[in-house]
């Protein structure tokens, strides 16, 4: 008997010691992974990480940051909705304050094309300045700004996403960061390479063009009840800060500089929601207007050369008469 009761106080024992172990993996399981934190060496991996520190620091000091703004969104007229207007986006009256969720252009270059009016660096500044505040003010709280950008020059070079960039931070805006555009082997082949196998003078040949973002007032922005459209893999590969898909000709569209589809399509649906209202205060070809249009959502278009505008919207009539096909 004595025996028998040793073995059922030895069972009972390791019955108790799994039953801890079990627990204490089930707790593991279930319990949140520890933060990370803003370090001297920075951080290999970033979980629910504490970057106070970092935002705290004297390298902050000065720079606008978002602000506790409430959400205001005032309707745009039906008769304005999937419109392309023959004029400057300097004034854009139809547009109430807080009514553009976001906004995706490709200005001019202002480099002598057919379309530019060959002006000075600082007018080319102040036009696009002018374009600039409007969006602002036509933008919800939140709503994103994306400018497609490329430098010019080389003797010197001029970094017109630099301008931009501090035009934008002047007026208010927030930047949220930039995208490499990489056109890979669709950048139109040049020779001017300079000085050829030598260190005379060798220049740099662009095969990339940026994509600037910014936000007015808050990085964030509500959603209520729009649905995002935006899938699993195309966040996890669109959210990185480096893109790459060709060039489209410019023959084939009929414009001196026109961008891929692709382009506005991803930020489409990075920035935005089902139904949201897409504005391009350069509107060239319509290619963010179609891309709009296909992605379910409505636009609303600008640019003051009237074959541009026929191109623009002859190019969403020819799809829509395709999807009638369908």
């Amino acid at each position: 008997m004595f025996i028998f009761i040793k073995e059922i106080e030895r069972v009972e024992k390791i019955n108790s010691t799994m039953s801890n172990e079990i627990e204490n993996k089930v707790t593991t399981l279930h319990t949140k992974p520890k933060g990370t934190i803003t370090s001297s060496f920075g951080t290999p991996g970033r979980i629910n990480h504490d970057s106070s520190k970092f935002y705290e620091s004297k390298l902050y000091e000065g720079v606008k940051t978002e602000s506790k703004t409430k959400y205001i969104e005032n309707d745009v007229p039906e008769e304005y909705l999937n419109k392309i207007f023959c004029k400057s986006s300097e004034r854009m009256e139809e547009l109430a304050d807080n009514s553009i969720h976001l906004m995706i252009t490709f200005p001019p270059y202002n480099v002598t094309k057919e379309y530019d009016d060959n002006l000075t660096l600082t007018e080319y500044r102040q036009l696009l300045k002018n374009v600039w505040e409007e969006t602002l003010r036509v933008l919800v709280p939140g709503g994103r700004a994306c400018i497609n950008v490329a430098n010019l020059g080389r003797k010197p070079y001029i970094p017109l996403h630099s301008y931009i960039i501090e035009d934008m931070h002047e007026i208010g805006l927030l930047m949220r960061g930039e995208i490499i555009w990489n056109k890979a082997s669709s950048a139109s082949p040049s020779t001017a390479w300079g000085s050829w196998l030598s260190a005379a003078n060798p220049v740099l040949r662009d095969v990339h063009e940026y994509i600037l973002v910014f936000s007015k007032d808050t990085f964030s922005r509500s959603r209520g009840k729009k649905e995002n459209t935006v899938t699993k893999e195309q966040f996890l590969e669109w959210t990185k800060s480096v893109w790459t898909f060709p060039a489209v000709s410019a023959q084939k569209i009929g414009h001196p500089a026109p961008f891929p589809e692709e382009l506005p399509h991803r930020l489409i649906q990075l920035y935005s929601y089902k139904s949201d209202i897409v504005l391009d205060p350069f509107v060239g070809s319509g290619t963010t207007c179609l891309a709009a249009l296909k992605d379910n959502r409505n636009y609303i278009g600008y640019d003051i050369e009237p074959k541009y505008v026929q191109l623009a919207e002859q190019r969403i009539s020819n799809y829509k008469n395709q999807l009638q096909l369908l």
